[in-house]
Formats: C-alpha cells, sequence, structure tokens
C-alpha cells in the first residue's frame, strides 16, 4: 500500500487532523521492532483476551469491557507506560478507537500515530474480521490466549 505524501513527515505517513499521523501495520511493527517507538494496544482486556494481543506491547485500554465506558485512568496509564521522547503508535481493533487515543496522546505531548486497518481490519462482505487487512492479516506478530 502507498500511502500520500507530505514534505514534513516521512514518507510513509499519512498526514491526519489532530495527531502525527496514520501509518500502515507494516510501518508500525518496522518502527516498534527497531526501537524507535512503542506500540500501544488500546483494546479492551476482553478484546485481547477473546482475539489475541501482540506480545511486548503496551496495554493501554482506550475503553473498557463491559460496556465500553471510557477508561478514566488512559491518560496516567498512558503517561507512565511511555516514555515521552518515543513515538506512540496506537492501535486498535480497526483503526478507529486508536484514531481518538492519538488524538489524546497528543494533546497529552506524545508523537502519536494510528495504525491503519487495527488488529483485524475492516469487515469483509459477510461482516468477516481479519481477511481485509490488519495486523494479524499481513502476518506481523500475535499471539491468541
Amino acid at each position: 500500500m502507498t500511502l500520500p505524501t507530505n514534505p514534513k513527515l516521512p514518507g510513509d505517513v499519512r498526514p491526519a487532523p489532530g495527531y502525527a499521523g496514520d501509518i500502515s501495520c507494516q510501518t508500525a511493527c518496522r518502527w516498534w521492532q527497531s526501537g524507535d517507538a512503542v506500540l500501544v494496544d488500546v483494546r479492551s482486556e476482553a478484546e485481547l483476551a477473546w482475539v489475541g494481543f501482540v506480545p511486548g506491547a503496551v496495554v493501554v485500554p482506550w475503553k473498557q469491557w463491559p460496556g465500553m465506558a471510557m477508561n478514566p485512568q488512559f491518560d496516567a496509564q498512558l503517561q507512565s507506560a511511555a516514555p515521552a521522547s518515543k513515538k506512540l503508535l496506537l492501535l486498535c481493533r480497526s483503526g478507529v478507537r486508536s484514531i481518538a487515543a492519538a488524538q489524546r496522546a497528543t494533546e497529552l505531548g506524545f508523537d502519536a500515530y494510528n495504525v491503519l486497518e487495527g488488529f483485524e481490519g475492516d469487515p469483509d462482505e459477510h461482516g468477516q474480521r481479519n481477511r481485509l487487512g490488519g495486523w494479524r492479516f499481513h502476518g506481523l506478530p500475535w499471539k491468541q490466549g
């Protein structure tokens, strides 16, 4: 996937309002594995348990199960889990909740990016995920259970 470029941003970053930009799962994985960034999974603990997780990612839920209520400790948990000097890569199920989390992380002073497609990607014509995109679909590191 080729993303549009902006002369002020690295070539694999798509500009976005309110945070540093959108990046592909593959770029996020490269930055994270090289130590240039911290991967922050903002999915609920239930999602991590039922669907799978990225070993080594920092877990700071944006919303909590049940009911998907806002995590009142999000700011404090994020600030204690990630150094302000590192880029933050925000990952959720489909790349939607992580936009709001990236915007909030930016307000807190982080250089925050949204990971496009998320962990599971968008649903296909049958309503099933992991078939059109996402971290798992692209064969990036993850575990079940």
